[in-house]
């Protein structure tokens, strides 16, 4: 009997590429995300691949095939791991797979913020070529940036930024901190007080009940006029509220925001109101490139599951591992 993979996304090369060469392995894209949905026809699959779609105790208690769910991704904050974990299923993730395309995207936002590309843009389509003057761009080069986390993303981030020639600050309690000044950057324990010395703080952390709304009011009143926030990483993070209110006032210069506390975000977010941000749709981890890669490394954790040998590296709840 072959095993039978749901997949909850459209269904990439780098899949193809792991499942086309198993014959006792069908796939098929499943595109009814409703909870109740999946929950009905999860007990039909012997492993899931999951987008960004809830996957909830309720649908795992009805997964009675399930050997292994793996995110095409590396964030899990919308999966139940403690279910999974009671009942024996482990979660694998991407590792590395977008971690560089992440990264891009965090300076991209930087080189954006700071060139002031959305208003000179606008501006020139206009006629008005003065816009050069003001407001006037300015280099990262001799600039400060914090960046919160020292994983796989903001590793790669701290790369990119000292090669722009940037001061590097980071702060991330859970790493060998000599490891960061052998990266080339500075650790700081209490990044808080921090704040007003920094033109950039860049958001690379994982979502948990510690970074929850790490960076609220007090937070954004805390930095300069003419400092900016850049979140890549998971909405909420950066509350919504507080942003939205120090944007308005102009109690910091501006923003760069990938995900969203609400997905997809709704035309009416009030921060899509203002001229001093700059948005993209959760897509910090998506091109051609990443895709292909995480859509290979997701199909073959589920391979390797099914094989018995799953590398414990990429699984967020190794412990079911020895269990099984």
């Amino acid at each position: 009997m072959k095993k039978r993979v749901m997949i909850q996304m459209p269904i990439t090369a780098g899949i193809k590429s792991v499942f086309d060469a198993r014959p006792d392995i069908e796939y098929e894209r499943f595109t009814e995300l409703s909870e109740e949905n999946i929950r009905q026809h999860i007990g039909n699959y012997d492993a899931a691949i999951l987008g960004v779609v809830p996957f909830s105790a309720r649908i795992i208690e009805a997964a009675s095939r399930l050997k292994i769910v793996a995110r095409h991704g590396v964030g899990y904050d919308s999966v139940d791991v403690a279910a999974l974990t009671r009942v024996g299923v482990p979660l694998a993730v991407v590792g590395i797979a977008n971690s560089v395309t992440v990264a891009e995207h965090s300076l991209f936002f930087m080189l954006a913020l700071a060139k002031r590309a959305r208003v000179y843009d606008r501006e020139v389509r206009k006629g008005n070529w003065n816009i050069r003057f003001d407001p006037i761009a300015f280099d990262l080069a001799g600039r400060t940036v914090l960046i919160l986390g020292f994983g796989r993303i903001g590793r790669r981030l701290v790369k990119r930024c000292v090669a722009m020639e940037m001061n590097v600050l980071v702060h991330d309690p859970y790493v060998i901190q000599d490891a960061i000044r052998t990266a080339g950057a500075t650790p700081v324990a209490d990044w808080r007080k921090r704040l007003p010395e920094v033109d950039f703080v860049s958001v690379n952390c994982p979502k948990t009940k510690e970074t929850d709304g790490m960076i609220g009011r007090a937070e954004l009143a805390a930095m300069r006029k003419t400092a900016f926030v850049v979140n890549t990483a998971r909405g909420g993070i950066v509350d919504e509220a507080a942003l939205y209110d120090a944007l308005k006032r102009n109690v910091i210069a501006g923003a760069g925001i990938d995900p969203f506390v609400v997905e997809p975000a709704m035309p009416d977010l009030p921060l899509f109101e203002l001229d001093n941000i700059i948005v993209s749709p959760h897509s910090a981890g998506v091109t051609e490139e990443s895709m292909f890669r995480m859509g290979t490394a997701s199909a073959q954790n589920v391979v390797d599951c099914f094989d018995g040998k799953l590398d414990p590296a990429n699984v967020i709840n190794p412990e079911v591992l020895t269990k099984r």
